[in-house]
């Protein structure tokens, strides 16, 4: 039998707040859990179903009820079914957009570059906060288990944990039950010891997994992302005498060839107070961070696509450079990017 939505509702109400408190659960309860604005005896009833369908079991007499392996599983399924028809329709839309940013971003450097006289940088964009939106344990053999974690953005981390023991699908079922209840749209530092023990009490003699899961997924969240970075107009530092002695012009042409000091340079500046004032930022000489760019003067500016999604433009010249027309034009394409970003969302 397939349950009907308010069945399907109120079995997922009783799970999620047995997971949290550890107690059977009556329907007094539900009542006030669910959005389904029923009477305590219309629950009452549906809870009977649920028992005599084998989905919830009452372990004493007049007590609440309490999740069946049958339930978990529905809960579960109905989870993974929700989440990756999400993840499905999100990588649709974003590869469209994906499509559309990188060659807008790469027409702006060319652009830059061009208007300047100047060489210049586009980063893509980067989350900002990276905050668990799913995680899927499988054992892959006696001794280890994958954990899928998936991140804000759709970003998707593999990680190998070791167990010491083979675990049955009832147990590695209730962890999954346990990482998605708890971890669901936290980031790393929300994720604080109350949490942590109640995960653990819940995962009874496993909970030494637990805190290997943990592990895993605080390394995935940490993990800086590899960042792209598109360049143009390199070439046009050739313009400058004072840039054009042929080490230092190697030298910066070799940076943004390889452009791992870019990297560099955009994952320095672009910091917790760069992002809460996107305003325009300029670097002169040694403030810089990449050493082949000690003799000139960069000047960047930071763009938001979404919320807590960000990028960086750069703009690299002579310590010279007309930087009235450099912080001139870099306000007039915040402006600009503004006014698509906000029209695509």
């Amino acid at each position: 039998m397939i349950l009907d939505d308010r069945k399907l509702k109120i079995l997922q109400a009783i799970i999620r707040n047995y997971l949290e408190t550890g107690e059977p659960v009556g329907s007094r309860t539900i009542s006030k859990y669910t959005d389904l604005n029923l009477s305590s005896a219309t629950i009452r009833n549906e809870m009977a179903d649920l028992e005599e369908l084998g989905y919830i079991i009452q372990p004493h007499t007049s007590a609440g009820r309490i999740p069946s392996d049958k339930g978990y599983r529905l809960y579960v399924d109905t989870m993974l079914e929700e989440k990756t028809h999400e993840v499905e329709n999100m990588k649709e839309l974003l590869l469209d957009k994906a499509d559309k940013i990188d060659l807008l971003l790469k027409q702006i450097a060319k652009l830059l570059a061009t208007n300047t006289n100047y060489a210049t940088l586009v980063s893509k964009p980067q989350y900002r906060s990276k905050k668990v939106k799913f995680i899927q344990l499988t054992e892959v053999d006696p001794e280890q288990l994958l954990a899928v974690i998936v991140i804000e953005g759709n970003i998707v981390k593999n990680k190998m944990i070791s167990i010491t023991e083979p675990l049955d699908k009832e147990i590695m079922l209730k962890l999954n039950i346990v990482m998605n209840t708890f971890l669901q749209g936290l980031d790393l530092t929300e994720i604080n010891l109350n949490i942590i023990q109640k995960m653990k009490e819940q995962a009874g003699s496993y909970s030494n997994i637990v805190s290997s899961i943990l592990d895993a997924i605080a390394q995935a969240i940490g993990e800086e992302d590899e960042v792209e970075i598109y360049t143009s107009g390199a070439t046009n530092i050739l313009k400058y005498p004072e840039l054009s002695d042929m080490e230092k012009v190697t030298e910066l042409i070799s940076t943004f060839e390889e452009k791992k000091p870019l990297t560099e340079l955009i994952n320095t500046k672009l910091t917790e107070g760069d992002l809460d004032n996107r305003g325009i930022q300029v670097y002169i000489g040694s403030e810089t961070s990449v050493e082949a760019m000690k003799d000139c003067s960069v000047v960047t500016a930071t763009y938001e696509i979404e919320e807590g999604v960000y990028g960086k433009i750069g703009i690299i010249g002579p310590k010279r450079m007309d930087y009235d027309k450099v912080v001139g034009t870099l306000h007039t394409l915040m402006v600009q990017l503004d006014d698509i970003f906000k029209k695509k969302t």
